[in-house]
């Protein structure tokens, strides 16, 4: 339902203070209405219990709590679990809680569909539609820490931007997402145990370096020979390898924190000597680790999971060179939970 009442959740801890002044009453009201917001993710005033009812009826009368809502869930047969998050414009965006043996993983969106255009991934498909707010970031990831103490009795213990959208065409509200997931205030969880996941922006990744972020840089990269690139990432166009080469120096210069590349081994597009070569070669420029990520379709003959020889054979030639590789298995294929698979079916 759209009103014409202001987001409360855009106001920060001043303005709210500010607020309760201009209503004669203490400034500490604001800072009991801020816990409520962002450490308790209260989704209604009438939650926030220890307010009189004058108060909460104030807050009713000028302001709202756009707080998501979850769909549907599903749940994996390995356990991951994939909510349809409605925002309250009506729109749908995409989450998954990971679990290991050892840690929950939440892999979070930050746009509606995505400003990019890979022709592997689903959610590329939906164009984007609209950036989420910083608090739509939020509830995803406090969702799914919730969700986490409910199924599998502990916190949450890691953070992906790897969901729906490219976090760096949303950068200010992504970065305003972060620092409430950080903060005392909010979860309280530290940098470094959040990833952000980038196709390969360079100003905007040397705006991080810039910025001093403390969590990860992860980078989708899939070919490190330009002409493949453009054909599978085609807006890689207007960013050349060279140009994505420079910015992460420039994030390393910086950061002195590693890269982590994503890729994805194609049949018939990548999984030949020359792509493992010209991958070897690329990974020398900066401290990097590679992750090898398992292909999950689209209803798309194009592209098929390339066979294991050519894994193997990846495996061989980046360890051959002392780069550190990992093989990631896909979890969450029956629900179309996986990487690149968001938004297939709904």
């Amino acid at each position: 339902m759209q009103t014409d009442k202001k987001d409360i959740r855009s106001l920060s801890k001043e303005q709210l203070r500010d607020f309760f002044i201009t209503q004669g009453d203490k400034p500490f009201r604001g800072n009991q209405v801020y816990e409520w917001l962002w450490g308790k993710g209260a989704h209604t005033f009438e939650d926030m219990s220890n307010l009189s009812k004058t108060t909460r009826q104030l807050l009713e009368d000028n302001f709202v709590i756009n707080h998501i809502r979850v769909d549907q869930i599903q749940r994996s047969s390995d356990g991951t679990i994939k909510n349809a998050v409605r925002l309250h414009d009506g729109l749908i965006v995409e989450s998954v809680l990971i679990p290991t043996k050892t840690r929950t993983t939440a892999c979070v969106s930050s746009q509606v569909g995505c400003s990019l255009d890979c022709e592997f991934c689903a959610t590329a498909r939906l164009k984007r539609m609209r950036n989420l707010n910083p608090d739509e970031i939020y509830d995803q990831v406090l969702t799914i820490h919730q969700e986490s103490k409910e199924h599998f009795g502990r916190p949450l213990s890691n953070i992906v931007f790897m969901g729906m959208g490219e976090p760096l065409m949303n950068y200010n509200n992504v970065q305003k997402a972060i620092e409430k997931i950080t903060s005392d205030e909010g979860l309280g969880m530290s940098a470094k145990r959040i990833t952000l996941s980038t196709s390969g922006i360079p100003k905007m990744i040397k705006k991080l370096a810039d910025d001093g972020v403390k969590y990860k840089l992860a980078v989708s990269l899939h070919s490190a020979i330009e002409e493949i690139r453009n054909e599978i990432m085609p807006f890689t166009k207007n960013f050349s390898l060279e140009e994505l080469r420079e910015s992460l120096e420039y994030w390393y210069d910086h950061t002195k924190s590693r890269i982590t590349y994503e890729y994805v081994v194609w049949k018939d597009i990548n999984d030949d000597k020359k792509s493992i070569d010209a991958l070897v070669r690329f990974c020398k420029y900066v401290p990097c680790k590679v992750n090898l990520i398992e292909y999950n379709p689209i209803d798309d003959g194009k592209f098929q999971q390339a066979y294991p020889e050519a894994i193997d054979a990846y495996i061989k030639a980046l360890e051959q060179n002392n780069i550190t590789v990992v093989v990631r298995r896909s979890r969450g294929k029956d629900i179309d939970a996986a990487c690149g698979q968001l938004a297939n079916k709904s």
